[in-house]
Formats: structure tokens, C-alpha cells, sequence
């Protein structure tokens, strides 16, 4: 692969694992073949296989013994849970930090919101409202000091909603639901009340979870 340094061949094949699940080359239940994608990319197996092992981490691969690495596929139940669960864990760290809030931190939220309004208005680009959907919920994070926290609630959601279940996203929420969604959500923010901003977040998550479950892996065919 030209271009790729040594030092960072692992993180550069997950990123182009990332790409290839995103382009659909690459679904729910695949088995990565190691040897296939080294040759394809014409490196050695040891990064590619550093850069599963990353992805397992990440909650997009599966590692399955006796088997292999699988792209991870999720029932309709595995769905809810994650999404329930990144809820969770953003409303306790966004309602634990609302008291460090600088004016700066809410401003930033409602220029993402309004971005999102300007984007709405020109058609709606889902790909731009997915980069401003995680630059929003970046600044949630922002002021949580949590490490595992944060790598918990990301993994929770951003593998299922940014690569594994991202044609479906863009399907499954209109442009102006994506924006009103996240307005609803800063509205809370604003308030500075901890408890609401967690039940809102929660909510905000849970029903994602909701929709989203009609693309788990047990759900085909049915009406």
C-alpha cells in the first residue's frame, strides 16, 4: 500500500477495514481472511493482524476460536442494549460535568446545531450531519476525565452507528429528525439540570436503539 508508514501500518489497515465496511464490501457476519488482505495490500499478515485485534477492541470484529475474525453481526437485541448503553454512560458523564461548562462549550453546541439546520436546508448531506453528529457529541465528552468511561459509551455506539449500521442510519433518521434530535438534546444541555440531561440522552440513545433494531441480523424477512 503505498503511502503507509511501518509505524502505523496496523491503525492505517483498520482505517481501510473501516472504509471497506462502510462501502458495503465488507457486511455483517464476513470472515476476514488475513492472508487475502495482506496480499491485497501487500504487506505482511502482522500488521493486519494488529489491526483485527484493534478492531475487536472497537466492537466491529468478533474473534471467534477455532474459527477466526468475523465483522461483528448484531440481533435485534444486541442493538437496543448497545445504544441503551452508550445512553447510559454519556447522560451520567455529561450530567457530571455540566457544572465545568464553560460559555464556550455551549456555544460550540449550538453552532453544531445550527450547522446541522444550515445542512438541512440545503438537502440534507447525511454524510455531513454524521461528522457533525460526532464533533456534538465530542463536546459532551469534552470535560469528562473518565478515559474508560468515554472508550465504554464509543464503543457502545460509534462502531454500530459509524460503520456497522451506517446505511442504515442514513435511512433510518430524515435530515430534519437528525436535527431536531440533537436540538432536544442541547435544549437540555442549556438548562444545566443534571438529571434532565441524562434522562434526555438516555432517551436519545434508546430510541435509536429502538429503530435501529430493525436491522439486526434476526430480523430479516420479517414484516
Amino acid at each position: 500500500m503505498q503511502g503507509f508508514t511501518k509505524q502505523t501500518y496496523c491503525h492505517q489497515v483498520a482505517d481501510y477495514i473501516k472504509e471497506r465496511i462502510l462501502a458495503g464490501e465488507f457486511t455483517p457476519g464476513d470472515k476476514i481472511n488475513e492472508v487475502l488482505l495482506a496480499a491485497r495490500l501487500s504487506i505482511s499478515r502482522a500488521p493486519v493482524r494488529e489491526a483485527l485485534q484493534l478492531l475487536v477492541q472497537e466492537g466491529l470484529v468478533i474473534s471467534i476460536p477455532q474459527r477466526g475474525k468475523f465483522i461483528t453481526a448484531l440481533t435485534a437485541k444486541n442493538i437496543r442494549d448497545s445504544y441503551f448503553t452508550g445512553g447510559v454512560l454519556e447522560g451520567a458523564a455529561a450530567a457530571s460535568t455540566i457544572s465545568s461548562f464553560s460559555d464556550e462549550d455551549f456555544s460550540e453546541l449550538r453552532a453544531v446545531v445550527d450547522a446541522m439546520a444550515d445542512t438541512v436546508a440545503k438537502g440534507g448531506d447525511m454524510d455531513e450531519l454524521s461528522k457533525l453528529d460526532t464533533r456534538f457529541h465530542g463536546v459532551i465528552f469534552s470535560r469528562t476525565d473518565n478515559d474508560l468511561l468515554v472508550e465504554l459509551s464509543r464503543r457502545s455506539c460509534q462502531g454500530l452507528g459509524k460503520f456497522l449500521l451506517f446505511r442504515h442510519w442514513r435511512t433510518t433518521f430524515t435530515p430534519e429528525e437528525v436535527h431536531q434530535r440533537h436540538r432536544v438534546v442541547l435544549d437540555a444541555m442549556l438548562s444545566r439540570d443534571p438529571a434532565r440531561i441524562e434522562h434526555t440522552l438516555r432517551e436519545h440513545y434508546a430510541e435509536s436503539g429502538r429503530r435501529m433494531a430493525q436491522w439486526g441480523i434476526d430480523q430479516a424477512g420479517k414484516d
